[in-house]
């Protein structure tokens, strides 16, 4: 399979040592703002993708991102962090061109972060998610969540008590 090209100028993120850039793409410039024609690309013009994290053009490591979603009519990628229960997500929208490859390394590389995701009955159809999420590294053990239906209060001792015995049961297969 033959990826896209990239686009021609690599752009001048804050890559942490030892990172190389492998994918990028242009954000697109709001409705009567000036494009940034300059040699190399600002940080603030471009978003990209190293092995180890999305650069937006902050760092968020792929084990940090939820989810991603792209919605190719209006060109809009939409970055979902990881976030605590209760808690409002960080989302990260930009409007992209030229994103390809980009969106090929943001899928093959969220998707390689989770090490183990599971959908658990609770009761009346409602259900949790245990997930694992392990930086491309394997240096370091992975996170654990649980992502909640709405109408479930973890605080709920038979819910706890689902939880619990479906982590415990989780991570022993983790360590098989």
């Amino acid at each position: 399979m033959r990826l896209p090209s990239l686009p021609p100028r690599r752009p001048a993120l804050p890559l942490e040592r030892g990172e190389r850039l492998l994918a990028w793409a242009a954000i697109a410039p709001a409705e009567g703002e000036a494009v940034d024609d300059g040699p190399v690309p600002s940080p603030q013009s471009a978003i990209g993708g190293t092995r180890v994290a999305l650069y937006l053009p902050h760092r968020l490591p792929w084990e940090q991102i939820a989810s991603a979603d792209w919605d190719a009519d209006s060109g809009l990628l939409r970055v979902t962090e990881v976030g605590t229960f209760g808690e409002v997500r960080p989302v990260h929208l930009r409007r992209l061109t030229g994103a390809d490859r980009l969106l090929q390394l943001v899928r093959e590389r969220v998707t390689a972060s989770i090490a183990v995701h599971r959908q658990v009955a609770v009761r009346d159809g409602l259900s949790v998610r245990i997930i694992a999420r392990r930086p491309p590294t394997g240096a370091d053990e992975p996170t654990w969540f649980v992502e909640y239906d709405a109408a479930l209060d973890p605080d709920d001792p038979a819910v706890a008590a689902i939880v619990d015995d479906a982590l415990a049961r989780a991570r022993a297969d983790l360590e098989v």
